[in-house]
């Protein structure tokens, strides 16, 4: 085995020691596909052997630019982000970029916080999922930080810039039609935030699909609450402390109807039979929940991968027009949603 160098192993001495040139040992950091995968393995071998480290920081700084991607999420505990997730990370890899990932849990100071830091690293651009509630003062921030930047699953509108997601009023109003459909009336609303756009467009749903059946929505039927199974649990006791409790709910998203369905068995109460149950986002724990959750697909692994497309596109091209891409919802329904 060869001796290590003292000090910081150069790409050159990786090279010499592999017995191809600078610029292919340079190709293979950069994750080149132009570079057979014989040599691919024997200069990793090299580089393991040498303990070789790559300075990404004075690359980004030689070329001007960074290959490392800043991706912000409210809150890694929703399966809904892992899905997402997965979709940002196979696309961004496949276009040799790496990806650096933070959660705010939905606090405006930790997002600012995290932008800063990402800046300071030199970050080439920012997949960013948006606090509830964004301060004009942060808005103003990722404007004047000139860097590239797609916001998904929740819009900010004062912010220009590329966005994709789901159209949320029509997934609701779909969701609520089902209910209708079934001979409910009062369906309370449970779950999130109003100071988001992803709230208000959810319930701009809600109330369009009472006034196409002709009802008028009870809205003292809505219960705010924080997007986890508790805050689920916590919505439905205010909900069912009302005078005239509903006889299906709406939640906010999976997460929220999980925590709505395990409080209904601590209080003996059954989903779909007691009270009926939707969710939105459609997770994979939503087929498999008992009973298994009536609820809205919204493509998190496409909106994923849609952001990262345009993230890409907007590296390339700073000056393109801004893109809006909205994937239309779709209900699948389960047990969880019975007739009245």
């Amino acid at each position: 085995m060869a001796k290590k160098k003292s000090g910081r192993v150069t790409l050159q001495q990786v090279a010499d020691h592999a017995g191809v040139s600078r610029a292919t040992a340079s190709l293979i950091v950069r994750n080149s596909p132009s570079i057979s995968e014989a040599t691919k393995k024997k200069v990793q071998a090299s580089m393991e052997e040498l303990g070789y480290v790559y300075d990404r920081i004075a690359a980004n700084l030689r070329s001007q630019s960074s290959s490392t991607i800043g991706v912000v999420v409210t809150d890694f505990a929703n399966p809904y982000y892992s899905e997402f997730l997965t979709g940002v990370h196979h696309q961004l890899e496949e276009e040799g970029y790496t990806v650096f990932l933070a959660t705010t849990f939905d606090s405006d100071t930790k997002q600012d916080k995290l932008l800063s830091t990402m800046l300071e690293h030199r970050v080439g651009g920012v997949i960013l999922c948006p606090v509830s509630d964004n301060s004009p003062a942060t808005v103003e921030k990722i404007r004047q930080w000139n860097v590239p930047i797609v916001t998904a699953v929740r819009e900010i509108p004062e912010l220009h810039c590329d966005y994709v997601g789901i159209n949320y009023k029509k997934g609701v109003e779909t969701a609520i039609d089902h209910l209708i459909e079934n001979g409910h009336t009062r369906i309370a609303f449970l779950g999130g935030l109003s100071d988001s756009s992803a709230w208000k467009k959810r319930f701009e749903g809600y109330r369009a699909a009472f006034e196409k059946a002709g009802l008028a929505a009870d809205e003292s039927l809505i219960f705010q609450s924080a997007l986890t199974r508790e805050g689920g649990a916590e919505a439905l006791d205010e909900s069912l402390k009302h005078k005239h409790p509903p006889t299906a709910v709406f939640c906010f998203n999976d997460l929220v109807a999980f925590g709505v369905m395990q409080r209904m068995r601590e209080l003996n109460l059954h989903p779909g039979t007691d009270l009926s149950v939707v969710g939105f986002d459609n997770v994979l724990e939503a087929a498999t929940f008992y009973p298994p959750l009536t609820t809205v697909e919204s493509f998190p692994k496409h909106i994923g991968i849609n952001a990262a497309n345009l993230l890409h596109k907007r590296i390339k091209d700073p000056a393109r027009e801004e893109e809006r891409i909205i994937l239309e919802p779709e209900l699948f329904i389960r047990a969880s949603s019975g007739r009245r």
